[in-house]
């Protein structure tokens, strides 16, 4: 039967509201949950964990700058520059920049950059391939042509950074004392790493805000930095050069295998001019090897040989087992020591002390070294800087070789007076002969330039050392080993060493020449040390070859300096000028 049509109109309008109800409450519901959502999204984001939303902020716009700082100066005693900084750039490269961009699709500028790095293509690519990277080095120290260049190529992930780059004007001349640094300027060798931390500074920083066109809008932080320091030091140039021109001469024209020269103010303790040839150029370091980096002067020991003769005649004085006029008898020219020789060129006869480092008689010295105790003698070379460092604590000093021994035969003592049984460094020579010239006052040689006193004490009394210097100076006079020593206009007192170089089982065929000397001697301001390492060859005395450097390098030195000359017996000091190079 069916139902009245009414029925069914009734049954839809009481259904149709119903449905209409829950879809309103269903979206007023999803629409109040969005909305309670965002508002706990909001409030955990800037109540109770803001931090992640402001480093992202600050990423995007909070960087730091830092304040350019070069590595300090080193200049010679005149302010003359020997190390500089001056500013490079080096390329560097971001990888996943790279792989994020274009990457290699422009195969022709990634050519062009390999080309003027000096790397191939194939290389370059597989040094950038790594997208985990992030910072890849490409080169350093670039000039800024190259910079500049690499900058025009446009190639993303491509960037220049800025450094600086240690230079040296005065080349090889000064390449021994002032050393060099490594790509990250920090020193390595020479005064550069003896003085790096005080040579290096620490940068400044600013933390700024920029804006979204990358300009600065705000300072927020700043950072003060260490500021580098300059050094100063006792060299002078201009000796420096000289001495390194006469030695490189020397060193070619005798064949030598090496040369070293030392000039000290005697007065001050001061080094001068410290040189070594064979040298580098410390300005481009490819190929060299580690035997020309080698500072000599202050790292190689020798046998001195007669050049510190003076010392054995100075005990006798100080002692008081000589006189100056005490005569000694050197006949027949050979003496027997404990079964061993001591022997002269010649036989000298009957001579005097002067004559003894005149002649550099083996047998004189020998008799004035056992004429005084032992313990004295070797307290002497101690005295004169002989048996330790010489204060200028350089990089790689050695205080030479001496072994003491609890028993010292005759022939030990007989030995050591001729500069046998002892090894010292051509820096050591120097001082003592320093000490000499200033009349037996001993004091630490120096590099560096310093206001402060330095400490000093007498080893030797006035007298002794005056009349050691009257002495010496007849070895550059007539009948004297080293003529060729004399400086026109000048009086010089010094004296030769040659020696033979040890080998396993005695005494080889290889010499080291050494002149050791003082001027003026009426009033002494310069020593000047010349050492000849194997000179070969028809000329291997000393008199022959390190004497005339040392002239050339005294007499330079003492004109640079403006000191007057004291030789009265030389009627024109136009020689002095006219000083040429011969064998």
């Amino acid at each position: 039967m069916k139902q009245p049509r009414h029925n069914s109109a009734q049954a839809k309008a009481v259904n149709a509201p119903t449905l209409l109800h829950w879809r309103f409450l269903l979206v007023l519901l999803v629409i109040i949950l969005v909305f309670v959502g965002l508002g706990v999204r909001a409030a955990y984001i800037q109540v109770l964990s803001p931090d992640q939303l402001i480093q992202q902020g600050d990423n995007r716009t909070l960087r730091t700058r830092n304040d350019p700082v070069h590595r300090g100066l080193i200049t010679d005693r005149n302010g003359q520059q020997l190390a500089v900084s001056v500013p490079v750039r080096a390329v560097w490269a971001d990888p996943k920049k790279i792989a994020d961009g274009d990457g290699f699709n422009d195969k022709r500028r990634w050519h062009a950059l390999a080309e003027v790095l000096g790397l191939e293509v194939d290389n370059l690519i597989g040094k950038l391939s790594d997208p985990a990277k992030r910072f890849v080095y490409l080169q350093r120290q670039v000039s800024p042509a190259m910079a500049d260049y690499v900058e025009q190529l446009n190639l993303d992930g491509i960037y220049l950074r800025d450094e600086s780059r240690r230079y040296y004007p005065a080349g090889e001349v000064s390449a021994h004392v002032i050393g060099f640094t490594n790509v990250d300027d920090q020193g390595i060798e020479g005064i550069e790493k003896l003085y790096n931390d005080w040579l290096t500074g620490t940068p400044g920083s600013r933390q700024i805000r920029r804006d979204g066109k990358g300009r600065q809008v705000e300072i927020l932080a700043t950072e003060e930095g260490k500021e580098a320091h300059n050094i100063q030091l006792t060299i002078d140039q201009r000796i420096q050069a000289l001495a390194y021109k006469e030695l490189k001469w020397a060193v070619s024209y005798y064949k030598a295998t090496s040369a070293s020269a030392v000039v000290t103010d005697v007065r001050t303790g001061e080094i001068l001019a410290l040189v070594n040839s064979p040298s580098y150029n410390p300005n481009n370091r490819q190929g060299v090897s580690a035997h020309r980096i080698r500072n000599r002067a202050v790292t190689d020991a020798y046998e001195p040989g007669s050049s510190i003769k003076p010392l054995a005649v100075l005990s006798a004085l100080e002692f008081g087992s000589a006189k100056v006029n005490t005569v000694i008898d050197t006949s027949p020219g050979v003496m027997h020591l404990g079964g061993r020789v001591v022997r002269d060129g010649r036989n000298y006869g009957k001579i005097d002390l002067t004559d003894i480092i005149r002649h550099s008689s083996n047998m004189g010295t020998s008799k004035l070294a056992l004429s005084v105790p032992k313990e004295y003698l070797i307290d002497m070379f101690y005295n004169v800087g002989l048996m330790s460092n010489s204060g200028a604590n350089l990089l790689g000093e050695t205080n030479g070789i001496f072994n003491e021994r609890p028993r010292w035969s005759d022939f030990d003592i007989a030995t050591l007076s001729f500069g046998y049984g002892i090894s010292v460094t051509a820096l050591q020579l120097a001082r003592m002969y320093s000490i000499l010239g200033d009349g037996g006052i001993k004091r630490p040689l120096s590099i560096v330039k310093s206001d402060q006193p330095v400490e000093s004490e007498r080893v030797i009394s006035e007298r002794v050392a005056h009349q050691i210097l009257q002495m010496m100076e007849s070895v550059v006079k007539e009948g004297g080993t080293a003529r060729k020593a004399a400086v026109p206009g000048y009086r010089v007192a010094g004296k030769t060493g040659t020696s033979r170089k040890a080998i396993a089982n005695g005494y080889g065929e290889e010499y080291v020449n050494i002149f050791a000397g003082v001027a003026p001697v009426s009033d002494p301001q310069l020593a000047v040390v010349i050492l000849i390492n194997e000179p070969k060859g028809d000329l291997y005395y000393s008199g022959d070859t390190a004497a005339p450097v040392f002239s050339k390098v005294m007499a330079g030195s003492l004109q640079m300096l403006n000191v007057a000359p004291d030789d009265k017996n030389v009627s024109s000091l136009a020689a002095i000028s006219g000083v040429t190079h011969e064998g």
